[in-house]
């Protein structure tokens, strides 16, 4: 019996895209505390409080997508605009390490007693995140901003479609920025040189594929995106008027033109130029320390202290468990239906056009059918608004299948999810991709999270164990949420963990174990997954992006393990929309924390 259909799938958010490391500006934040023994507990959490708005705001502050993607008004928080820049990737790791010490110091001036139970999750997550990036020191030159599934190259120019321009100072200050490209692409191609130099720069096969994606933007045209996305938002800022619209129009035009494709076609000729130099096309493990680098990359991007062979024993364990429920799901299918159904693939097809008959098939819909959907076992979320885009024609073999837009602390109620036509295989994928992405996924806990009112530097850390954990698990459940017969929705979620769990296996054996092409082929093929090509290119996109399932399987079986605690202590209490508002409510952050807080936090 085949359970697998050979499409890869991987899914990714973008959010703050150029967000430098936390600590490179944070020299001066002990500096400018008064000492805080002696305090009593209101005055201390006052002043941590005082403390981390600080962090933030200096972090926030150092470039001009993190002030714009993060705030809607910055002002608010008393940021005032500087010079618009991309930043530069930061390559000193003594500066880094210099910097966690600092800040380290900085925080043993509070006394941990007194702080409120929000403010002490806080201060442990802050804690995590600075030892992840003492550790990061040591590997910074193992870093890869040219990333096949989530580079710069491909994110830049989503991001910047997505720029918000609502006032004539907010178009002067993206034009300013657009101008910075050049400076932005040299500091990339002086770190990809750098590697080269070490024998630490990409493959062929990925350099061949950012050479691409580089140039699908290129060949765009006139009929780029960063073109017509400009003129859509101007055209809604009424303080302009028409000539001041057709100026901006042809001065942003120009801006392109000038600096930021001529940026690309650079970008393209140094990874030419330097194709050749990366002395290892195979995983990780094959640079030196290339396991310890490994190990580090999925227990950060996870947020999990599970080494990566628990890791693997847990994801081989959840697959023995799927295998058996679709085995039995198959066996109920039959004797209660008598249906001759007995591969996914037909399941699949049926369930289509289940889906299709029941629910209108258009986003808008059926975001509306799982958010109606999710209300007996999730929380209520806050009222928001969400809009649906198309991934533009010309970047749709290069962006991923779907991704949900951070919104703006400040302005949670407005989402944006794109969606990539171009891999929505049939109706019921769009309805658990929005899922994934929308309700009860991403958007969902975006919004309910925010609306908690969370202390602001919580946003600018990064825990995608966490939030791809969660938007997974968000994708199993819609399956219940689907007008399937439960034996459907059982194979059929059944069949997406282990398509996951099988690309999790294959990110380990690549990267920590060594595998051969021939070696993968061999593993996908004992799970009918025989094309050659089909492997080859899952070979690559692993290959491209170490860890990157990871994120998204080991994060959902924490979630499930999470769940597995709540229901044994809960006992006949258990109740699904509890355990759901108890994770949701300690928001991003390692699941050592989740699982500690989510006791304390309600």
């Amino acid at each position: 019996m085949s359970f697998f259909r050979s499409k890869c799938k991987s899914r990714r958010k973008i959010c703050q895209l150029l967000r430098t490391v936390l600590v490179i500006c944070l020299f001066t934040v002990s500096f400018s505390l008064t000492a805080c023994r002696g305090k009593d507990a209101e005055g201390e959490n006052r002043s941590f409080r005082k403390f981390t708005k600080e962090i933030f705001c200096q972090e926030v502050s150092s470039n001009t997508i993190s002030i714009h993607y993060t705030l809607k008004n910055p002002e608010d928080y008393g940021i005032e605009e500087a010079d618009p820049t991309f930043g530069t990737l930061a390559l000193n790791a003594e500066q880094r390490l210099a910097a966690v010490e600092n800040l380290e110091q900085a925080m043993g001036r509070f006394s941990y007693a007194k702080l409120n139970v929000q403010n002490q999750l806080t201060y442990d997550v802050l804690k995590y995140y600075l030892e992840g990036v003492k550790e990061d020191a040591e590997f910074i030159m193992y870093a890869e901003p040219l990333g096949l599934i989530s580079g710069v190259q491909t994110q830049l120019p989503v991001v910047l479609s997505e720029y918000p321009l609502e006032c004539r100072e907010e178009i002067e200050t993206y034009l300013k920025l657009l101008k910075t490209t050049p400076e932005y692409f040299e500091s990339v191609i002086g770190f990809e040189k750098r590697k080269a130099e070490m024998g630490l720069f990409m493959s062929d096969d990925a350099a061949e594929q950012v050479m691409a994606q580089c140039q699908a933007f290129m060949n765009m045209g006139d009929q780029n995106y960063l073109i017509s996305t400009f003129v859509e938002r101007i055209e809604k800022i009424k303080e302009l008027s028409q000539k001041e619209k057709s100026d901006y129009i042809k001065k942003n035009a120009l801006m392109l033109n000038s600096y930021v494709l001529p940026s690309y076609h650079k970008l393209l000729m140094a990874i030419e130029q330097l194709k050749g130099a990366g002395s290892n096309e195979a995983g990780l493990c094959y640079y030196p320390e290339g396991k310890e680098y490994y190990e580090h990359v999925v227990q950060n991007a996870v947020g999990s202290r599970r080494t990566v062979r628990e890791m693997q024993e847990l994801t081989k364990k959840q697959m023995v468990e799927d295998m058996q429920r679709m085995e039995q799901a198959f066996a109920e299918l039959k004797q209660h239906s008598g249906t001759a159904e007995t591969k996914v693939e037909e399941v699949r097809e049926t369930a289509s056009l289940q889906v299709t008959a029941e629910v209108a098939p258009n986003p808008v819909s059926i975001l509306k059918t799982l958010e109606k959907g999710i209300e007996k076992n999730f929380p209520s979320p806050p009222k928001t608004n969400v809009q649906v885009k198309y991934v533009p024609e010309a970047m749709q073999e290069h962006l991923s299948p779907a991704f949900y837009m951070i919104p703006a602390i400040d302005d949670y109620e407005n989402n944006v999810i794109y969606v990539n036509e171009a891999h929505m295989g049939n109706h019921f994928t769009l309805f658990t991709t929005l899922a994934h992405e929308g309700y009860p996924g991403h958007l969902y806990q975006t919004t309910y999270y925010a609306g908690t009112n969370p202390d602001p530097i919580r946003n600018i850390f990064q825990f995608g164990g966490y939030v791809e954990g969660w938007a997974t698990y968000a994708e199993m459940a819609s399956y219940s949420l689907a007008p399937l017969k439960k034996e459907q929705a059982v194979i059929l979620q059944c069949n997406s963990s282990m398509i996951l769990g099988m690309y999790t296996l294959a990110d380990i054996g690549i990267h920590y174990d060594g595998w051969s092409r021939d070696e993968l082929g061999k593993f996908l093929a004992g799970y009918g997954l025989k094309d050659r090509g089909t492997a080859d290119r899952i070979y690559d996109l692993i290959l491209g992006s170490p860890g990157n399932y990871l994120k998204y399987y080991i994060g959902y079986l924490e979630f499930l393990e999470l769940k597995k605690e709540w229901q044994q202590e809960k006992a006949g209490a258990f109740s699904q929309k509890e355990f759901h508002e108890a994770v949701l409510a300690v928001g991003p952050a390692p699941f050592e924390l989740v699982e500690e807080y989510m006791w304390k936090i309600r």
